[in-house]
């Protein structure tokens, strides 16, 4: 049966883009990151992202309109750059730089106020990566004013960064008696403002249609398809929930979290003891499936998902085998990691003030990947 998100038009399993695959020419394909070798330099691969916020545009488009502040579209910037930041340095590579594309009907949304906030946004992002070692060249991008394309914006970008190919983080190395350390997605790390609900940017149809209100479809009917998917929720952007420790709205708008700080130390520390990272965007808790050879990962102490999550299953009645798939339902990285080092990556971790424990372990495959998840809300074999 297609799953409830796939009924609202998103496919977590990208089906299709397999026909891509032949034009590729990578290095190492169980990697997290195609990986091609520098022309110029043969011990030295360069690796090239793209990605976007993902339909989180939307849920800022819907506070600007109701509030008039454009700096709710702030934490858009930091979304696009993690999104993609963190997808190459799961492979161990250093960023070079980072490039914008910012789409938007001029006819509703404010160009200049949009503009000017995701200035701001990408300042703030790359100063804070900068302190803590992770130096990005922001390389400016391209604003297209599209307004018979878009009902509201988008915000996407692409990264460029080089990797020594001994050093690469290849997954093949992944074996059996490996642990899975879970980086939390939730909560608040030293190099962040406030408290995060750890949403990121993935599954956000979903919550969006699940969480607000139908009168804002009624008020600003540019929020989606004419005729076709409905808000069905019971809650207002700005209604403050005990359970969440914040508004329904600021949850949703939680930026991604960067990640990159602390990889990059527990990279400097660990070296190559580390056999995988994992970004757990689109794919949520199994994106681990996209590493390694032969192996069967068994995550049986995740921690309780974060209060988003539980809200957005409730409200929504979706099963929990499908969250575990649409969201990464708290755990928004791991380090796949040899037994004897994973003591020091929760050190790393900790010092950043960053949630983290080890929430699985790896094992022997039967001739293919495959993961188990025990819970408190059973247990799931994927694929």
């Amino acid at each position: 049966m297609p799953s409830r998100y796939a009924k609202l038009g998103v496919d977590v399993k990208k089906r299709g883009v397999e026909a891509f695959k032949e034009r590729l020419e990578v290095l190492f394909p169980e990697a997290f990151c195609p990986i091609q070798r520098d022309p110029d330099a043969p011990g030295r691969g360069l690796v090239a992202h793209t990605d976007s916020a993902g339909s989180k545009p939307v849920q800022s488009y819907l506070h600007w309109r109701e509030t008039g502040d454009p700096r709710w579209f702030r934490g858009l910037a930091q979304d696009v750059v993690a999104m993609n930041l963190d997808d190459i340095i799961c492979v161990g590579a250093d960023p070079l730089c980072f490039l914008d594309y910012v789409a938007l009907n001029p006819l509703k949304v404010d160009k200049e106020a949009l503009l000017k906030a995701l200035a701001e946004g990408f300042g703030g992002c790359f100063s804070t990566l900068d302190r803590y070692g992770v130096k990005v060249l922001f390389s400016g991008g391209e604003t297209a004013d599209l307004p018979d394309q878009m009902r509201t914006l988008d915000v996407s970008g692409s990264i460029f960064g080089r990797v020594d190919l001994e050093k690469v983080v290849t997954g093949q190395r992944i074996r059996e008696g490996d642990l899975i350390v879970g980086l939390r997605s939730g909560g608040r790390t030293v190099y962040e403002r406030g408290e995060n609900s750890g949403i990121m940017c993935n599954g956000l149809t979903l919550a969006r249609l699940s969480l607000m209100d139908g009168e804002y479809q009624r008020r600003y009917p540019e929020l989606g398809e004419p005729g076709g998917r409905r808000y069905r929720g019971r809650f207002k952007f700005d209604d403050y929930l005990d359970e969440l420790g914040m508004t329904v709205g600021e949850a949703l708008l939680s930026p991604t979290r960067l990640y990159a700080p602390v990889v990059k130390r527990i990279l400097e520390r660990c070296g190559g003891a580390v056999h995988g990272l994992v970004h757990n965007t689109g794919g949520g808790v199994t994106k681990c499936l996209r590493v390694g050879r032969n192996i069967r990962y068994v995550k049986d102490h995740l921690p309780d998902p974060d209060p988003i999550f539980l809200l957005i299953q409730r409200e929504a009645g979706v099963e929990w085998r499908e969250m575990f798939e649409d969201y990464n339902m708290g755990i928004g990285f791991e380090v796949i990691v040899d037994a004897e080092s994973a003591e020091e990556v929760l050190s790393v971790a900790d010092s950043f003030k960053l949630g983290a424990q080890v929430i699985g372990r790896c094992e022997r495959g039967e001739g293919e990947k495959a993961l188990i998840i025990r819970s408190r809300f059973g247990v799931f074999r994927y694929p």
